[in-house]
């Protein structure tokens, strides 16, 4: 079979997406990756990543959750969730404490260093986010947070609170 060269161009062709853009998942995957690299960039000098800092928001918002309870409404596999709390644990934002109740489930507490830098990355988060949609009306972002949250609860075009 021959190999197929490649050329290498000098300058970025222009590529339409005309074929994707009349797809939802196309506009939100596209829009995922501009908030999502900004965010990232803003809570990046706190250590943080988003998938820790969304463990820690959970853990500070929820004091107590159990490690199981965090990984199914994270949509984490419990083993990746381990990893995520290891790290949260060895810098001291997080303690994982026995249930008395049933020994093989750790409840989750924020220290008071988790729970500092989750008001501090939460301001931060808040800021890119005010950043990021300062040309979006409030009724514009309140009708895109009711479209998404419709969809996350697989409820198409349903009323949602």
């Amino acid at each position: 079979m021959a190999k197929r060269q490649v050329r290498e161009e000098a300058e970025p062709v222009a590529v339409s997406d005309a074929a994707l853009t009349r797809f939802l998942g196309y506009h939100l995957k596209r829009a995922q990756t501009v908030l999502m690299g900004d965010m990232n960039a803003a809570i990046a000098p706190l250590g943080l990543r988003m998938i820790t800092y969304s463990a820690l928001a959970m853990v500070a918002e929820n004091p107590g959750l159990r490690q199981s309870h965090l990984a199914d409404a994270l949509s984490i596999e419990r083993p990746n969730l381990v990893v995520i709390l290891d790290d949260l644990e060895e810098r001291g934002l997080i303690s994982r404490d026995r249930v008395p109740t049933d020994r093989r489930a750790y409840a989750l507490m924020p220290t008071l260093a988790g729970r500092k830098l989750y008001e501090e990355a939460t301001a931060a988060v808040a800021a890119h986010e005010a950043r990021m949609l300062a040309g979006v009306s409030a009724e514009d972002r309140a009708a895109v947070l009711r479209v998404l949250g419709a969809i996350r609860h697989g409820k198409g075009g349903e009323e949602h609170g």
